[in-house]
C-alpha cells in the first residue's frame, strides 16, 4: 500500500507545473554555478603561482661569492628593518572551493614573517570586483538558500491542500492508516524533489571534469560525496518543516505565509544574529591594534638599547679624552676611532640585546595568546548561537567537507604561528636590535622554506563536524516526529 501511494504521489508531482519549473531551475543554476566558480578557482590558482614566483625573486640574496647562492644571506641595512618580511606562508586555493567559497576568500593571501611578528596579506575580498557587492553564488549557497525555500514550497500544501479540497476526509475514510498516508506524502515528494537536484549536479560534475577538474582524486571525490549527502539531509529537514506547517494550518495561503516567514528567520536572520550576539557578549581587540601594541613595545625596547649604546660610546669618548694631553690630540683621537672600539661596545651590548629580545618575545606571545583566546571565545559563542538553525549546521559541515571552513582557517594560522616560532629561534633571535651593529655584517642563516599546510583527512573532518551532522539528524527526526504526532491527533 505504501509503495502504491508513493507512486501516486510521484506521478502527481511529476505532472505538475512546479516540477517542470524546478527541473529547469536546477539544470540552469547548478551547472552554470559550478562552471563559473571553477574559472574563479583557476584565476586564484594563477595568482597563487605568481605570488610564488615573486616570493622567490624577492628572497634575500647572498652577497658573498664564496658560498653558493641561496645558502646564506648577509645582515644588511635592509634586513634590519623590523617590518621586513623574511619569508611568506602563501595560502594555496583548494579545488573544492568550486563548491563552497567559505572562508577562503576572507583569509589573508599570505602570512608574512617579520621580526615584529606575523603580517597578513590582503584577502581576496579586499580586491574583489564590484560584482561581489551582489553576493557570491556557490553550490552551498544554492542549497542552503534556494533549495531550502523550494523544499518548503513543495510541501506547504501537502496536507493543508487536501484538507481544503476535501479529499483528505475521503482518503482517510477508506481505513487508510494515517502514518502510511503521511509517509507517502513525505517520501514521494522528497524523491521527486531530489531527482532534478541530482540530475543537475551530475551534469555540473561532468562539465567540471571536461574542463580539467580533478574529481577522481582520492581526497576530492569522497568529500564531494559527503557534501551531496549533507545536502540531501539538509533538504530533508526542510521537507519536515514544510510538512509540519502544512499539518498545523488548515488554509494553504496561511501555510504559505508561515512557511516563508519561518524560512526568512531560519535561513537569513538567526544564523547571523548568533554572531552579532557573540560580538556583544564577548567583544575582542582587533588584529591591527595588537600589532600596533607589539610594535610600540619593540620600539620602546629598541630605544632603550640605543640609549644604552650611546651611553657606552660616551664612556669610550670620555676615556679617550682623558688620555689626550691637548685639545688637538683629543680631536685626532676622535677622528681616528677604529673598529676595536665598536667591537668592545658591541660585545657589551650582546647580553642586553638578548635580554630585550626575550622580553619582547614573551610580551608578544602574551598579547597573541590573549587575542587568540578572545577571538576563539567569541567565535565559539557565535557558532553555538547560530547552530539553533539547521542552515548554520549545514554550512559549517559543508565548508569543512570542502576544506574552506573553520578547520582550514585554524590549520592556516596554526601553521603560520609554528613557522614564525621556528624563524624566531633560527633567525630573528640572531639579528641585532641595535642599528649600529650593521658596521659588522653579521651572517644570518637563510630562512627555511615555509611548510605546506597539513590538510585534515576526511575522517578528521567528519570528527570535527560530528556535532553538525548530529544536529541535522536531530532536526530531521524531531520535526518529522512532531508532524506525525500532530497529524495523529488532528480532527479531520
Amino acid at each position: 500500500m505504501l509503495i502504491t501511494l508513493i507512486q501516486k504521489e510521484i506521478m502527481h508531482h511529476i505532472l505538475s507545473a512546479r516540477f517542470v519549473a524546478l527541473l529547469l531551475m536546477c539544470v540552469l543554476l547548478i551547472p552554470l554555478n559550478l562552471h563559473i566558480n571553477y574559472h574563479h578557482y583557476l584565476k586564484r590558482q594563477i595568482d597563487y603561482q605568481e605570488q610564488e614566483i615573486l616570493k622567490d625573486e624577492n628572497a634575500p640574496e647572498d652577497e658573498s661569492s664564496e658560498e653558493p647562492t641561496g645558502m646564506r644571506f648577509k645582515f644588511t641595512t635592509k634586513t634590519t628593518d623590523t617590518n621586513f618580511e623574511v619569508s611568506k606562508l602563501l595560502l594555496k586555493p583548494t579545488p573544492l572551493s568550486v563548491f563552497a567559497t567559505g572562508l577562503e576568500s576572507a583569509l589573508p593571501s599570505y602570512l608574512g614573517m617579520t621580526r615584529n611578528g606575523i603580517t597578513r596579506g590582503e584577502a581576496a575580498l579586499s580586491t574583489a570586483p564590484i560584482a561581489f557587492l551582489l553576493g557570491h553564488l556557490d553550490f552551498v549557497f544554492v542549497v542552503s538558500t534556494v533549495f531550502s525555500l523550494l523544499a518548503l514550497l513543495f510541501t506547504f500544501d501537502a496536507v493543508a491542500g487536501e484538507r481544503e479540497a476535501g479529499t483528505l476526509r475521503i482518503t482517510l475514510a477508506n481505513a487508510l492508516p494515517r502514518d502510511i498516508f503521511l509517509w507517502s506524502k513525505l517520501i514521494g515528494g522528497y524523491l521527486v524533489f531530489i531527482l532534478p537536484f541530482l540530475i543537475s549536479l551530475i551534469i555540473g560534475l561532468l562539465v567540471l571534469v571536461s574542463q580539467g577538474f580533478p574529481l577522481a582524486e582520492s581526497d576530492i571525490f569522497p568529500r564531494v560525496l559527503c557534501l551531496v549527502l549533507a545536502s540531501l539531509l539538509y533538504i530533508a529537514v526542510f521537507f519536515a518543516i514544510g510538512a509540519m506547517i502544512s499539518i498545523y494550518f488548515d488554509s494553504s495561503k496561511t501555510a504559505l505565509i508561515v512557511a516563508f516567514t519561518i524560512w526568512v528567520f531560519v535561513v537569513l536572520i538567526l544564523p547571523r544574529v548568533g554572531f552579532l550576539a557573540a560580538q556583544i557578549v564577548a567583544p575582542t581587540s582587533t588584529a591591527e591594534s595588537v600589532y600596533r601594541e607589539k610594535t610600540a613595545r619593540r620600539s620602546e625596547l629598541r630605544a632603550g638599547l640605543e640609549a644604552e649604546r650611546s651611553k657606552m660610546m660616551s664612556e669610550v669618548f670620555s676615556e679617550m679624552m682623558r688620555e689626550s694631553n691637548t685639545m688637538q690630540e683629543s680631536k685626532s683621537t676622535v677622528i681616528g676611532i677604529d673598529s676595536k672600539h665598536f667591537d668592545k661596545v658591541n660585545e657589551k651590548m650582546i647580553p642586553l640585546e638578548e635580554e630585550a629580545r626575550l622580553k619582547y618575545r614573551d610580551l608578544a606571545a602574551r598579547l597573541d595568546r590573549r587575542y587568540q583566546r578572545e577571538r576563539k571565545h567569541q567565535d565559539t559563542i557565535g557558532v553555538n548561537f547560530s547552530r539553533i538553525t539547521p542552515t548554520a549546521s549545514f554550512i559549517f559541515l559543508a565548508t569543512d567537507a570542502t576544506q574552506t571552513g573553520q578547520a582550514k582557517k585554524n590549520t592556516y594560522f596554526q601553521t603560520g604561528t609554528r613557522y614564525y616560532e621556528t624563524l624566531d629561534a633560527e633567525i630573528f633571535s640572531k639579528m641585532s636590535e641595535d642599528p649600529g651593529a650593521h658596521v659588522h655584517k653579521e651572517e644570518i642563516p637563510d630562512p627555511m622554506p615555509p611548510p605546506s599546510l597539513a590538510e585534515p583527512t576526511l575522517a578528521e573532518t567528519l570528527q570535527h563536524a560530528a556535532l553538525d551532522v548530529l544536529l541535522l539528524c536531530f532536526f530531521a527526526i524531531v520535526l518529522t516526529t512532531v508532524a506525525f504526532l500532530k497529524f495523529f491527533r488532528m480532527d479531520i
